[in-house]
């Protein structure tokens, strides 16, 4: 699962893939309806690969989160982020157990619940870990 060109845009709804680099910010195509927009550098963009969750433990990325749920639905859909706020918390303590229900708030679950939807909805989960290879340095990459 490669997380690298996934965007997400405050005041946007859903996920985008950046396709292409302006002068004055870039070109995203929403995973949802296939639609181009292009974003200034002023709005909001996070890169799905740049956000973690927190546990009790350490900050655990998000592409783990989705490798955790891809394997617990077998790489199918998550439960609906429609749910209860009950129903989602229960449904990501079976997911993420040691996740800190402190600091990870009901919408937080709710926005990570509906991306892993968009991106299972585009085949672009998997529950394999991407294999590191080792570069001429000796350093492990992914």
């Amino acid at each position: 699962m490669i997380l690298d060109k996934i965007l997400a845009i405050s005041g946007k709804p859903g996920l985008f893939e950046l396709k292409l680099q302006t002068r004055s910010g870039f070109v995203a195509e929403s995973l949802i309806d296939g639609k181009r927009i292009t974003v200034s550098l002023r709005n909001n963009v996070s890169l799905l690969s740049e956000i973690s969750m927190y546990t009790h433990t350490e900050e655990r990325p998000l592409v783990d989160i989705f490798r955790a749920i891809a394997v617990k639905e077998n790489e199918g859909p998550a439960i609906s982020n429609k749910a209860s706020q009950a129903e989602m918390t229960a449904y990501f303590s079976e997911v993420v157990p040691d996740y800190d229900a402190d600091r990870v708030y009901a919408s937080d679950i709710k926005k990570a619940l509906n991306w892993y939807n968009i991106l299972q909805n585009k085949g672009m989960v998997s529950k394999e870990v991407p294999a590191e290879t080792e570069t001429a340095e000796g350093e492990k990459t992914a």
